[in-house]
């Protein structure tokens, strides 16, 4: 459904102060990329947005994100209403953290994308799931899930700062700060630097 000229302002001009990241350029860029997108794109949502295949393949083209379950996490922290359909308020505002997010906004996002199951903490089978997926079996002797296990506890040990058995966002928060490489500890939900 094509909009209004006063429509496409008003979006242009609350996006640009919600995606604080982007300026008015770069979201009308955006807007555009996005209108192609749905109408490449001849879902069912036509005209409201684009679904998890399209989004996945974006990702995956654009920013070489390859793993499943990251993509499939990644795309369920852009579509914030839940209804398997990427807006464009969400596409412009995800992006806006994905590519140029300050840290606390990125720290937020890659706890968002491990906690599969959205209960406020990363358990060790979280942990274990989300780093099986994206390690790569160096030696056939080795079993994997053994490997992987010990992973998950060294994991526990330099990052779960209360001790309980699982990262709540405050363990993650801590872990990141005192050193930003553990960002991505349990594997990568940001485009890479290119």
């Amino acid at each position: 459904a094509a909009m209004s000229r006063k429509g496409v302002k008003l979006l242009l001009d609350s996006l640009i102060r919600s995606a604080k990241h982007f300026n008015r350029s770069e979201v009308e860029c955006l807007i555009k990329l996005f209108d192609t997108l749905v109408a490449k794109s001849s879902s069912h949502f036509a005209g409201a947005g684009f679904n998890r295949t399209v989004f996945r393949d974006i990702l995956y083209s654009a920013f070489g994100m390859t793993d499943d379950v990251v993509l499939d996490r990644v795309f369920s922290t852009f579509d914030r209403d839940n209804d398997g359909c990427i807006t464009v308020v969400e596409w412009v505002e995800g992006l806006a953290v994905l590519l140029r997010g300050t840290l606390e906004e990125k720290m937020k996002h890659c706890f968002a994308v491990y906690d599969l199951n959205g209960d406020g903490y990363i358990s060790r089978e979280e942990m274990f799931q989300m780093l099986k997926n994206s390690l790569l079996i160096q030696s056939a002797d080795e079993e994997p899930e053994e490997g992987v296990k010990d992973l998950v506890e060294i994991a526990l040990k330099k990052m779960d700062h209360d001790h309980d058995g699982k990262l709540s966002f405050t363990d993650f928060e801590k872990a990141v700060r005192d050193e930003n490489l553990l960002l991505e500890a349990f594997g990568p939900c940001l485009p890479d630097i290119k």
